[in-house]
């Protein structure tokens, strides 16, 4: 059967149906780095932004439309303006234009799994609608890599739909099966070393752990800025009083004697909203680690010291994966991540979900590298292609990658219920 490849990427779907004897006759894809390698890779020159396409002079007939459309408005980690993002909003009716005017029998579709709940569900039941108004039958459901085997921890929202029936089609079975991430690592001398002023952090963190080794930490993230902090929270937020100066900032800094203005500079950035109270888990968090440190500030003032010296918010925040007050907390065991919302440690069970965020690239701390492109390709397997040579670039584009063997078992039995009807 012929298929086309929406908002293409490194061309997950193409990989896996053209794996199970299927023929691409259209792609699109509008970053010009990728396009190329699109072609590099495939021998399809993909079409570039698919706002500018002629649907119906460009697209060609075919039997299955595949798209992982622009996840970012419906992410977690975005402005999850879902429908009404201005940039990416609106795509998802590029792929109904298709569907409506060249009617394949078959589409699947993959997004984030924050899809299915974005603006109370309403959303999803939207686009599903639309779907079913066009002819088709829907069925959707939540995979990750770990649930066939891959130790990558990477939920998505996969869509399927067919013009006749659903009838024969069947969800593919979710595995419990133990995964070791030492058979997606490789030996190989071409892996980046992570740089000395990360090893610092690392080693600060260390430094952390090692203080207070025996004692339980917090069951939220540290939040290193709110030690030795006293300004109001509980009711109102900073911006809502009217005086601070009685009170202290980030890491005890005292606020007054300056202007209201300055007063909020020396706040955790978090708390220069001008929302009218914090939500309750923010609280937490907050309540959590001013204790924390009321308990233990004999021990880690000195350390605490240091780590308020560090040049941004993300690293001050320190995220403890691992919850077993007796685990081993030698960092360099374990996976790191740093991510905008601190320096996480994972255990080695599963790989962190590959991310569009190059920085995020994870680290295996036995090794003090990051992952490698081809350790990363192989997460999403998509080892048969070739990736782009910058490493962030490279990881960019993994984030934005379906997952091929998880598109073709999907697809595998989509199609096979057309044989059997």
């Amino acid at each position: 059967m012929k298929f086309i490849d929406l908002f293409a990427g490194l061309g997950g779907f193409h990989v896996a149906l053209e794996k199970l004897g299927h023929e691409c006759v259209f792609a699109s894809e509008i970053k010009d780095n990728l396009r190329n390698l699109y072609e590099k890779n495939f021998g399809i020159k993909p079409a570039g932004d698919i706002k500018a396409i002629d649907i119906i002079k460009d697209v060609p007939e075919h039997d299955i439309l595949c798209a992982g459309f622009p996840c970012q408005p419906f992410s977690k980690a975005g402005n999850q303006q879902g429908l009404k993002d201005k940039k990416n909003g609106n795509l998802f009716d590029s792929i109904v234009e298709v569907l409506e005017n060249k009617k394949p029998t078959y589409f699947i579709l993959e997004n984030v799994r924050n899809l299915i709940s974005h603006n109370n569900a309403e959303t999803y039941l939207h686009i599903e609608n639309k779907l079913k108004g066009l002819g088709y039958e829907v069925d959707k459901k939540i995979y990750s890599p770990h649930h066939i085997g891959i130790p990558q921890h990477r939920e998505r929202l996969f869509i399927v739909g067919s013009r006749n029936s659903l009838t024969n089609f069947y969800w593919p079975e979710k595995s419990d099966k133990d995964t070791n991430i030492n058979d997606f690592l490789g030996k190989t001398k071409s892996s980046k070393k992570i740089e000395d002023k990360k090893i610092k952090v690392i080693q600060l963190w260390q430094d952390f752990l090692d203080s207070i080794d025996g004692e339980e930490l917090p069951c939220a993230p540290i939040w290193s800025m709110e030690f030795g902090a006293t300004y109001p929270f509980e009711d109102k937020t900073p911006y809502a009083t009217i005086n601070l100066c009685e009170y202290k900032g980030s890491f005890g800094k005292p606020l007054k004697g300056i202007d209201k203005g300055e007063q909020l500079k020396h706040l955790p950035r978090y708390a220069r909203k001008e929302e009218g109270e914090f939500p309750e888990w923010k609280k937490k968090y907050i309540r959590n680690n001013r204790n924390f440190y009321k308990k233990h500030k004999k021990t880690l003032s000195s350390i605490v010291e240091k780590i308020s010296r560090l040049p941004s918010e993300s690293l001050q925040k320190f995220e403890w994966n691992i919850k077993e007050i007796k685990t081993d907390r030698n960092i360099n065991q374990y996976l790191i991540q740093f991510r905008g919302s601190g320096v996480r440690v994972k255990k080695t069970n599963f790989f962190p979900s590959l991310v569009t965020v190059g920085a995020q690239i994870p680290i295996i701390g036995k090794e003090m590298r990051y992952l490698t492109r081809e350790e990363g390709a192989r997460l999403q397997s998509m080892e048969d292609i070739e990736l782009p040579q910058d490493l962030s670039v490279c990881f960019s584009a993994l984030g934005n990658a379906v997952n091929v063997n998880i598109v073709s078992i999907i697809a595998k039995n989509l199609l096979k219920g057309k044989d059997e009807r």
